[in-house]
């Protein structure tokens, strides 16, 4: 079982914002007079915002308990142009409440791209609420490059900005703006800007302010508004202000699924299509799909023993996903055209967008048919908004013979031929085809029972509680990435010794292994699993002339405390957000099975099982004694679905139901006591 009162902390958390810039929320002075024009924002300030009047608006911290900071001022000013330059102004005032919130605020960075950024510290201040400046600029400054990561190496133009603050103690308010601009896009026209309204702070006064060109037809969507845009144009220009005050916090909730009617956001993206999109993509990457002599020879060498046509595409998959090395070069329009597979195969590495390119180019020289395709790592994507900004990653398509398409992740290594990575299930990917034509397509969502994990213990006890048995353990689809990542490297003698005892240690606190057999965790065409013997395992304690058995299998009892929280929540601040089912157990199967042959004649006094169905899952468990063998099975289901507040209720119970099954020891008595 793997949902516990301390995992209902950890998963309590507002629903993943989507955002293309800075992660600030909405906001300014809803008493500020409309302007045709955005105001002209620079290092000696904004003519439009009176700072003295909102540091007015702080308070006394002793009147916010619950808080850890709040924003006096929320701000943006945005300049779109039609070709896709921009300028993004951000600005925030904040007081802080905690000594938490001190240590957060005082060191800040700002990331751009020198390539085809400029970015402007426009001044960044700490001061009193009375307005008194206790610093009025950084006490350290400093510009450096990006480093890459030694494990998933990214090369990228990227500029960081540091800026280390002094004074910002409890009560103190930090003041800071800076600016971005975009001088010369990528993608032509290509515009987006997501930005959320309601913050995990409070917020006193809020505005965004985006101008644009008039002819320029925006793409806008406002999600659970409780206030009213603006629109003023004049000069050929259109100002669009949203502005609001007085923002609540929302208080984060367990299991709150993203799409709800409770967080206040503003969209605005260009008048772009996905086919612009595609083609633009296309004809950078035209030139790309060459197969050379060189690569030839190399895929000839990976194909040699194959004997089929799928045995030859699964081998240059193997081939591309783990033997060519991920090394993403991000820099200026490398980062979204791909390399030629005769680089790739010269270097031994590529990126995303290298290593699907490679496998499309090795597959039409084969008569298939193959593609790119483009997504969001992480999903989310809007699919309202067509932009390459919420594009991050690159995986292949290969047109099945009966139609439809199979879709190859070349970047994870430990995911099988004919399956995806869990977080691109289910979401948007745009197909992009040799001539610049394109299809939206949906990614398949395995099914709950294609994800399961088995655990199988068996074994013998002994008079003195010893247990000696057997573990065996296969897991599937999505839950299959624990024991491959555990197998991705040859383990030698002392490794398995080691990795045995740690497993079978988890199961018994005192315990021994050996015969550790696992898998090559990069043969993708075996099943993920483990086998293992484990040997003098203290799984029982004597009791009188009896012995109290220790379940080897964690007690469900926490979940009891799991329910009374999400109980004492909804009391004390109501229920706002839907439930995702699927973040409760898992969009998965567990099943966990114990067979335990006692000293003969021997009794069990058996715990109560449960069984327990709901849209949010369901569990059930047995306990039975056979003979002289004690059997224990668990069975935990997931579920999907997005579900109303109101259903809190059901959730509570859920989790109280499961509880239930609370039992973590066994009583077990000789024949004689019968």
């Amino acid at each position: 079982m793997r949902v516990t009162a301390d995992e209902i902390t950890m998963r309590t958390e507002f629903p993943a914002s989507r955002r293309s810039a800075w992660p600030l929320v909405a906001g300014l002075l809803t008493a500020l007079p409309l302007a045709a024009q955005a105001p002209k924002i620079t290092p000696k300030g904004d003519p439009s915002v009176q700072p003295d009047s909102i540091y007015k608006l702080a308070v006394d911290p002793k009147d916010a308990p619950d808080e850890n900071a709040i924003y006096l001022l929320d701000d943006g000013v945005l300049r779109f142009e039609a070709d896709g330059r921009s300028s993004r102004t951000f600005r925030q005032i904040i007081q802080i409440l905690t000594p938490a919130a001190a240590e957060q605020y005082r060191e800040q960075q700002f990331s751009w791209s020198p390539g085809h950024e400029k970015f402007t510290l426009n001044w960044i201040r700490v001061v009193k609420p009375d307005g008194t400046v206790i610093s009025a600029g950084p006490s350290h400054e400093q510009d450096s490059d990006v480093p890459a990561s030694m494990a998933d190496p990214v090369y990228a133009d990227r500029r960081v900005h540091r800026a280390s603050m002094s004074g910002i103690e409890v009560g103190t308010i930090v003041d800071y703006s800076f600016t971005t601009e975009e001088l010369k896009p990528f993608l032509p026209g290509d515009l987006f800007e997501g930005w959320n309204v309601t913050a995990r702070q409070r917020v006193r006064r809020s505005r965004l302010v985006i101008e644009a060109p008039s002819s320029l037809k925006l793409r806008i969507r406002e999600r659970n508004l409780n206030f009213k845009r603006s629109t003023v144009t004049a000069g050929g220009r259109t100002t669009y202000t949203w502005a609001t005050q007085e923002v609540p916090l929302i208080r984060p909730e367990p299991f709150a699924a993203d799409s709800n009617d409770v967080m206040m956001s503003v969209q605005v993206g260009s008048p772009l299509t996905w086919e612009d999109i595609a083609r633009w993509y296309a004809g950078n990457a035209k030139d790309r799909y060459q197969i050379t002599p060189d690569v030839e020879k190399a895929l000839h060498e990976k194909v040699a023993g194959a004997r089929t046509l799928n045995d030859s595409i699964r081998a240059v998959h193997r081939w591309v996903a783990q033997d060519i090395r991920y090394v993403s070069i991000a820099l200026g329009l490398g980062g979204y055209q791909p390399r030629t597979p005769a680089t790739v195969v010269q270097t031994g590495f590529g990126d995303c967008k290298d290593k699907a390119t490679i496998f499309v180019a090795t597959l039409r020289k084969w008569g298939l048919e193959a593609y790119p395709v483009l997504l969001s790592s992480q999903g989310g994507v809007e699919r309202e908004f067509p932009t390459l900004k919420q594009f991050d990653h690159a995986i292949a398509a290969v047109k099945k013979p009966g139609g439809g398409y199979q879709y190859v992740d070349l970047t994870s290594d430990l995911t099988p031929y004919g399956e995806l990575p869990p977080s691109e299930q289910g979401e948007f990917g745009l197909l992009v085809h040799l001539d610049g034509t394109s299809e939206q397509i949906t990614f398949p969502l395995d099914s709950i029972g294609a994800n399961t994990d088995r655990q199988v213990l068996t074994g013998e006890l002994s008079p003195d509680g010893t247990f000696t048995g057997h573990l065996e353990r296969q897991s599937t689809g999505t839950v299959q990435y624990t024991l491959r990542s555990t197998f991705d490297e040859p383990l030698d003698s002392a490794k398995l010794v080691a990795l045995g005892r740690s497993v079978a240690r988890s199961y018994f606190p005192v315990a021994d292994a050996d015969s550790v057999v696992g898998f090559n965790g990069k043969d993708l065409s075996v099943p993920a699993h483990l086998s293992m013997r484990i040997l003098g395992a203290r799984a029982a304690q004597p009791s009188g002339d009896g012995l109290i058995l220790t379940l080897p299998f964690a007690s469900t009892e926490s979940l009891e405390s799991a329910a009374q929280t999400i109980e004492e929540g909804v009391r004390n601040h109501g229920r706002k957000f839907p439930i995702d089912a699927s973040q409760i157990t898992g969009a998965d199967v567990q099943i966990q099975e114990f067979r335990l042959a006692l000293p003969v004649g021997w009794k069990a006094r058996l715990p109560q099982g449960v069984k327990v169905e709901t849209p949010f899952g369901s569990y059930s468990s047995e306990y039975t004694q056979v003979g002289h063998e004690l059997r224990f099975t668990r069975r935990v289901s997931g579920a999907r679905g997005i579900y109303p507040p109101s259903k809190v209720d059901g959730l509570v119970e859920f989790f109280r139901a499961m509880g239930k099954d609370n039992a973590r020891f066994i009583i077990l008595e000789p024949a004689t006591r019968s």
